[in-house]
C-alpha cells in the first residue's frame, strides 16, 4: 500500500495546507520591511501627526456645540482617525522603525519623479495653524461649528493629497489599502461638510 493510500484524502489535505502555511510564512519573513526614509515610513509618521490634529479639532468642537449633526461628525472623525493612528503606529513598530524622524515633514513625497509637485520639503497640507486652533477653542455654538467645518474641510483635502501621494509612491498592500480608505472616507466627509457649511451660512 502506498503512502498516499495509507494517509487518506483528509490527511493529505491537512498536509497540503501545512505546506502552504509554511510557504506563506517564509514569504512573509523574506518580505523586506520599508526603510527609514521610505514613502511608507514617511506616510505613516506624517499621517499620524495629521490625524492627531483632526482628532484634537473634533474634540474641541464636540464640547462647544449642541448641534447633533456636527457632534456626530466630530465623533466619527475622532474615532476613525484615532484607530488609523494606532494602525500606523503598529506598522512602524513592526518594521523596527522609530515613530519620529529628523527629516522634515513630507520629505517622503520627493522620491522619484512622482512627487506631489514640491521642490523642497513642505509643511503637511491642510494643517491648521496655532492661531486657527486658538480661535476654534475660543468659539462657541454656531461660530464654533462654522469655524470647525472650514478648518476640517481644508484639513481633509490635505489628508487626501497625502494619501494619494502614498498611492503613487508605495507598493505595500497595507499602506495602499489604508490610503485608499482615507481617500474614500475623507472625500465623502468633505462633501458632507461643504453641504453642512453651506446650510449654516444660508441660514445666517
Amino acid at each position: 500500500m502506498t503512502l498516499i493510500r495509507r494517509l487518506g484524502p483528509r490527511a493529505l489535505a491537512v498536509t497540503a495546507l501545512a505546506v502552504v502555511v509554511v510557504v506563506l510564512a517564509g514569504a512573509a519573513l523574506n518580505r523586506r520591511a520599508p526603510a527609514d526614509d521610505s514613502p511608507e515610513a514617511g506616510f505613516a509618521r506624517d499621517m499620524q501627526t495629521h490625524h492627531a490634529q483632526a482628532v484634537s479639532m473634533a474634540m474641541i468642537v464636540r464640547d462647544r456645540t449642541t448641534d447633533a449633526e456636527v457632534r456626530t461628525l466630530a465623533y466619527d472623525i475622532a474615532l476613525t482617525q484615532q484607530q488609523q493612528i494606532g494602525q500606523m503606529f503598529a506598522w512602524l513598530d513592526m518594521w523596527g522603525l522609530s515613530q519620529t524622524s529628523l527629516a522634515p515633514p513630507m520629505t517622503w513625497t520627493q522620491q522619484g519623479h512622482r512627487s506631489m509637485g514640491h521642490t523642497t520639503a513642505a509643511p503637511m497640507p491642510g494643517m491648521a495653524t496655532s492661531s486657527q486652533l486658538k480661535q476654534l477653542e475660543g468659539a462657541q455654538g454656531r461660530a464654533a461649528e462654522a469655524r470647525f467645518l472650514r478648518l476640517m474641510i481644508a484639513h481633509h483635502k490635505g489628508g487626501v493629497d497625502m494619501a494619494r501621494a502614498a498611492l503613487r509612491l508605495s507598493g505595500d498592500e497595507r499602506v495602499r489599502r489604508l490610503a485608499e480608505a482615507i481617500v474614500a472616507a475623507q472625500e465623502g466627509e468633505i462633501s458632507l461638510m461643504e453641504r453642512m457649511l453651506s446650510t449654516k451660512e444660508a441660514s445666517g
